[in-house]
């Protein structure tokens, strides 16, 4: 079995093309086309890692932090990056990072853990992302049924039920004899352009007269950054604090004043959120979970939310776990393990 099969099935699960601008997730080390020994799953790579991944037997580390966001110009092994990168190379070992294209999925998403641990119920993506593109298609009557549902088996019509689409009847132009045709319209993400207008200019062109494909102002439901959600029951500050620590495994909560009303409603993000306060205050969340808060931006709160900062590593920590049960629940003809090493660089003294 060759690394590219394990790598294809992420990526169906979190499309690299939902991926933030700044990010640099996918395949950073190794072939594609070597074939797959056994896959170690971490949150960071580093020079450990790749040393279990040897003692393990893995040519594969799936990580959720890319080692490399920014390009290289020299490898001297002057710092953790270029060291665990040579490293890598020099053991015929791939590296694959699954970032923020992982963190934007509402299914099997890194916000879904965490809403998962917490008991959220009702939940949804805080801020939805704007990738959603439409297909108009001009075709025969008698051609409907077979475009129509080739087009659902391509993933078109299924932005928040399965199998949606609109048709209208009218009559064609004088080149077309006066032929009823069908106008098809069909919402779909961005994502599957490519795979859609290939369908339409190859497999289906000879059974449609035109189409056109246009981008959308709607918000893709399930694909954006963190999510909200509410409570079995509302809780008050301490308790939910309590509760919080036990569920994300972490010591230490740096959070802003309590308010004089319980929790129900909590927003997260995984890792550095901070820009989708607005968001969290917009529905009207009673708490919003997320790290790498600096101190000004505490403020922020403004008496209308607790700000909760988790720590980055507790808060992706799980995304092992998710990973994880991902590969074994797909692949059971290679070995899949969770790393042994906490890579979190933040020590805590008490």
């Amino acid at each position: 079995m060759l690394i590219k099969e394990v790598i294809q099935y992420l990526e169906s699960i979190a499309p690299p093309q939902y991926q933030e601008s700044y990010d640099n997730a996918g395949l950073i080390v190794g072939n594609a086309n070597w074939e797959i020994t056994g896959a170690l799953v971490c949150l960071d790579s580093t020079e450990d890692i790749v040393e279990e991944a040897i003692d393990k037997g893995c040519n594969l580390i799936i990580a959720h932090h890319p080692i490399v966001f920014k390009g290289l110009k020299r490898f001297n092994g002057k710092n953790y990056i270029e060291r665990t990168v040579i490293s890598a190379i020099k053991a015929d070992i791939a590296i694959y990072a699954i970032h923020t294209n992982l963190d934007n999925m509402y299914n099997n998403g890194v916000n879904a853990m965490i809403a998962k641990r917490l008991g959220l119920e009702k939940t949804k993506i805080l801020a939805p992302k704007k990738l959603l593109k439409k297909v108009f298609i001009f075709v025969p009557v008698k051609a409907i049924d077979k475009v129509r549902n080739s087009l659902f088996e391509a993933g078109a019509g299924h932005v928040v039920e399965k199998n949606v689409s609109y048709t209208g009847i009218g009559a064609g132009t004088k080149e077309l004899t006066g032929e009823a045709v069908a106008k098809l319209e069909l919402a779909f993400p961005a994502d599957l352009l490519h795979k859609i207008s290939f369908l339409l200019d190859d497999t289906l062109s000879k059974h449609i007269l035109s189409y056109d494909i246009v981008a959308v102002e709607n918000s893709l439901a399930t694909i954006g950054s963190g999510m909200i959600g509410k409570l079995p029951r509302a809780m008050t500050n301490l308790q939910f604090l309590s509760f919080l620590k036990e569920k994300m495994n972490t010591t230490c909560i740096k959070h802003t004043a309590f308010l004089d009303r319980k929790i129900k409603k909590v927003a997260v993000c995984g890792g550095s959120g901070g820009f989708l306060l607005p968001y969290a205050i917009r529905e009207q969340a009673d708490i919003f979970i997320t790290a790498d808060y600096k101190y000004h931006e505490f403020f922020d709160a403004d008496g209308q939310i607790i700000i909760a900062d988790i720590g980055h590593y507790e808060s992706e920590q799980f995304t092992n776990e998710l990973l994880y049960g991902l590969l074994r629940q797909k692949f059971r003809n290679f070995a899949t393990q969770i790393t042994e090493h906490n890579t979190n660089p933040v020590q805590y003294f008490f």
